[in-house]
């Protein structure tokens, strides 16, 4: 093969992923632009108001179902974390500081990461399946006939559901964490509860709840915002929709990591640690 051809042919693929990544930040920022607008309508002016019925029904759906697997795959990660890390503590005669490192993994990193993970499966993907449906049958086009903003009716809702729901799945997951690691440390690591205790409220600061849920809500937003733009999009049927919905959790879980890294690094730059 001729090496100039190969070349050629390496640099178009980057170029053609470079143009796809800038269409995929680009349609996210012009959503959330567009929703942000009619949130913001919706307060400002009387005749716009968004449905609180639709609200209430996606954070039922999307939050309040949620609960069950997001408290079990957390309390998980708790066991997980107070096991794996006793054995190295136990060489430096350390077993109780289990409780610190279970808290500051859990509040900053973990919480808001493993629930954002759970919610994308359970309901980013939900999301995209079901906009994506309403567009192969043509019912937003229906909406639209009848001078109904899709994004008003159909984005705003599932955007501010996804945020809220993941703030408050935060909590109950960082609490589920917390309380898994700490019947770990009591029971089978041998450590008496007031010292775990004391250990974990001595660890915390503000700190670590403020930058663990302030990302919760950011992984909310990116979710509804991925789910609900791949949903709009769907082409070709019900193929289409299958396609949508697996995008949508490949690229939320992939966004996710990556937003999680640069708020980590942000807040370790401005000495939030």
């Amino acid at each position: 093969m001729n090496p100039a051809h190969s070349i050629y042919k390496l640099l178009d693929c980057i170029g053609a992923a470079w143009f796809e990544l800038n269409e995929f930040i680009g349609s996210l920022v012009w959503l959330f632009v567009d929703t942000m607008t009619w949130i913001y309508r919706s307060l400002v002016l009387r005749q716009v108001r968004i449905g609180r019925s639709a609200l209430v029904t996606q954070i039922l759906r999307v939050g309040v179902r949620s609960i069950a697997i997001v408290s079990l795959v957390s309390g998980c990660i708790g066991f997980i974390l107070a096991l794996q890390t006793a054995p190295s503590l136990a060489q430096f005669g350390q077993v109780d500081k289990v409780a610190n490192l279970v808290g500051v993994a859990v509040l900053r990193e973990l919480g808001p990461l493993i629930a954002a993970v759970v919610l994308t499966g359970f309901a980013g993907a939900s999301i995209a399946a079901e906009i994506g449906t309403m567009v192969v049958n043509e019912e937003i086009e229906a909406l639209e006939s009848m001078a109904l903003n899709p994004i008003r009716f159909l984005v705003v809702p599932r955007l501010i559901a996804t945020a809220i729901s993941l703030f408050l799945l935060t909590i109950i997951g960082d609490l589920c964490a917390v309380f898994a690691g700490g019947l770990v440390g009591v029971v089978f690591l041998d450590i008496p509860y007031e010292v775990y205790k004391l250990n974990t409220l001595q660890q915390l600061t503000t700190s670590d709840f403020s930058t663990g849920l302030i990302k919760s809500v950011m992984f909310g937003t990116v979710l509804g915002l991925i789910a609900c733009r791949n949903g709009l999009r769907v082409s070709g049927g019900a193929a289409g929709v299958g396609k949508a919905t697996t995008d949508t959790v490949v690229q939320t879980i992939v966004t996710v990591i990556f937003l999680d890294l640069g708020f980590t690094a942000f807040f370790y730059a401005v000495g939030w640690t």
